[in-house]
């Protein structure tokens, strides 16, 4: 079975930095795609970036140079890096991979505020 776990979610103070974990289970990291999505109160769950199976990576445009995601194929856990938060950032992030039907998991809470 395939699952994925978040965690590293919290309260911040706009400005600083977070990173999120995805630790996976029942497929590797480096042989699937992987992403991360977040969805605010009331919006609808947006990508914000991820990493291919050749480990490349991408942004969304409106996050990029403030987002990052990287992975540890020793750990098969995935990462999301975010600096600069903004309390615009404030969102349930959830770790996904497209294979098959799709896996998700239970998401991580982000809330920036001062």
């Amino acid at each position: 079975q395939v699952h994925l776990v978040e965690f590293g979610g919290g309260p911040v103070q706009p400005g600083q930095s977070l990173r999120l974990s995805c630790v996976v289970s029942g497929i590797t990291v480096t042989t699937n795609p992987m992403d991360w999505y977040r969805q605010a109160p009331g919006k609808q769950r947006d990508l914000v970036g991820g990493v291919n199976v050749d480990s490349t990576t991408y942004t969304a445009p409106s996050m990029k140079g403030r987002f990052t995601v990287t992975r540890d194929s020793v750990k098969n856990t995935v990462y999301l890096l975010m600096d600069n938060l903004t309390t615009d950032d404030t969102a349930t992030y959830y770790c996904h991979t497209p294979l098959g039907p799709g896996y998700w998991g239970q998401g991580t809470q982000v809330t920036v505020s001062s």
